[in-house]
């Protein structure tokens, strides 16, 4: 079982600095801070929790600092899954409810041409459905 919520742990703290960038987190924010924050006020828990959100904005590519905003985040979930055993089953059903819309197929092409590049990239997304990439070569139109 422990092992299971480490894996909750880290996996929730990557979902949820994820959907930190999506429309999604203003209601996620509130619903999070509650489960984050009990005990305390929801505000400033929300509030903090929005600090995180600032930064990870603010990081524009400094890997660290996404790092280091992602520690936080999966530290305050392991600190309220720890105190409160009966919040995990809370915190996964959060999860899939604001993930429960991302099973559709968008397509992304990245391409990097000429020269040298020096950064990091992240591209988050499931392939779903048996999506098999046509052959190279093919016409998609």
């Amino acid at each position: 079982m422990e092992a299971e919520i480490a894996q909750l742990v880290t996996t929730g703290a990557t979902t949820v600095v994820g959907l930190m960038a999506t429309e999604a987190w203003t209601q996620l924010r509130s619903r999070l801070a509650g489960l984050l924050g009990r005990g305390r006020d929801a505000e400033e828990v929300s509030a903090e929790l929005e600090e995180i959100r600032v930064e990870l904005v603010r990081a524009n590519g400094d890997t660290e600092l996404v790092d280091d905003q992602t520690a936080e985040v999966r530290n305050r979930i392991r600190r309220a899954l720890r105190e409160d055993p009966q919040a995990a089953m809370e915190f996964r059903s959060l999860l899939v409810e604001f993930t429960k819309g991302t099973t559709n197929i968008t397509v992304y092409n990245n391409t990097i041409t000429g020269g040298t590049h020096h950064g990091n990239v992240f591209q988050v997304g499931r392939l779903g459905r048996n999506y098999q990439a046509p052959p190279p070569g093919s016409d998609t139109n």
